[in-house]
């Protein structure tokens, strides 16, 4: 049989206080002594008591929750966001509530809608490959709901506010590096162009290979999306082609990860037959035969740049206006990219 839940009644009862001394207690008000306020929680954590939060959400005009809705859980970029998140809401007295989009715009529209009906105070969102109606976004702010964008954002985002990195600049960065190096055959394995990232990572490449007046081989610039299996797919379709280039930018890790894997297969060796270089970090980069050289996008920097954005527009909601903020990117050179490997 079910127990019932432990109210702030019973509570109340045990130690012979009124309800109201008991609930301030339990939110550390000022107006109960630290002698008194030990007591009742230690009574409380005694009789298993916890909050009702949705009760509370509904009488109060915070609720201290912070919804956060990212593409992907399984991927070191967006799993990295999520504690980085998770340990400033912890750290300012607020509760994560996090939703997962599987990079479809329908669940994404579901779990704005969800956010809202919970009453958080605010909203931090990475969106989906799909999304291309940002008329929930608006319905979002209408609420009067604060939402930031991280990474992944709007086009155009003037009337949002939004953190990413520069991934025009980081791109372009990666090219420079290689065509250094001696690199001259080099393709591109992008994700989708209709969102900021795919879009402005394929204009880095194209940009610094222009700049360098380096020709652009069509056929070495395919789109197809951020996964293993996309990089591996594509690897494979240039090897049946017996059309290799000597470098393979990968828009992700997981992309680079599909052209480790089919390489592999394959028999030919990184770097010595084939180099890669990508945009993102991981651990598991530092891992992998040859490590992985990559440009760095700083998770950790994301994440407060985006927390303190929601709660300065939480606390100052009238006089907040929507900013565009850009990080810098940093390349870390390991194993792959290291020398022009084609004499």
């Amino acid at each position: 049989m079910r127990e019932r839940a432990v109210t702030l009644n019973d509570i109340a009862k045990k130690l012979n206080l009124s309800t109201v001394t008991i609930s301030k207690a339990l939110r550390n008000h000022p107006d109960i002594s630290p002698k008194t306020t030990k007591l009742i929680k230690s009574v409380a954590d005694e009789l298993g008591y916890t909050p009702n939060i949705m009760a509370r959400n509904l009488s109060a005009r915070k609720s201290n929750t912070i919804g956060l809705v990212v593409p992907k859980i399984a991927h070191f970029f967006f799993g990295a966001i999520i504690e980085s998140v998770y340990d400033i809401a912890f750290q300012n007295n607020y509760e994560m509530i996090l939703t997962v989009s599987q990079e479809s715009a329908e669940r994404e529209k579901k779990h704005l809608q969800t956010l809202l009906a919970m009453k958080v105070d605010g909203i931090i969102i990475s969106i989906t490959q799909e999304t291309s109606d940002l008329s929930v976004f608006d319905m979002v702010e209408r609420r009067g709901v604060p939402i930031v964008f991280i990474d992944r954002v709007p086009e155009p985002a003037n009337n949002f506010t939004t953190v990413k990195v520069d991934d025009r600049g980081g791109a372009y960065k990666a090219i420079e590096h290689a065509i250094n190096l001696g690199y001259r055959k080099i393709a591109h394995f992008g994700g989708y162009t209709n969102i900021n990232i795919g879009k402005d990572r394929l204009s880095g490449f194209r940009d610094a290979m222009n700049d360098h007046n380096i020709e652009i081989n069509p056929s070495w610039v395919l789109e197809g999306g951020f996964g293993d299996n996309y990089g591996y797919d594509s690897f494979m379709k240039l090897y049946n082609e017996k059309n290799l280039p000597d470098l393979i930018f990968a828009v992700t890790y997981p992309v680079a990860l599909g052209i480790y894997q089919a390489v592999n297969e394959v028999g030919l060796r990184i770097p010595e037959d084939i180099d890669v270089i990508c945009f993102g970090n991981a651990k598991v980069q530092n891992f992998l035969s040859p490590p992985l050289s990559c440009i760095d996008q700083s998770t950790d920097q994301l994440s407060k740049i985006a927390m303190d954005m929601i709660f300065e527009n939480i606390e100052k909601k009238e006089e907040y206006s929507p900013r565009q903020v850009v990080i810098d990117t940093e390349l870390v050179l390991r194993g792959t990219c290291r020398k022009f490997n084609k004499e």
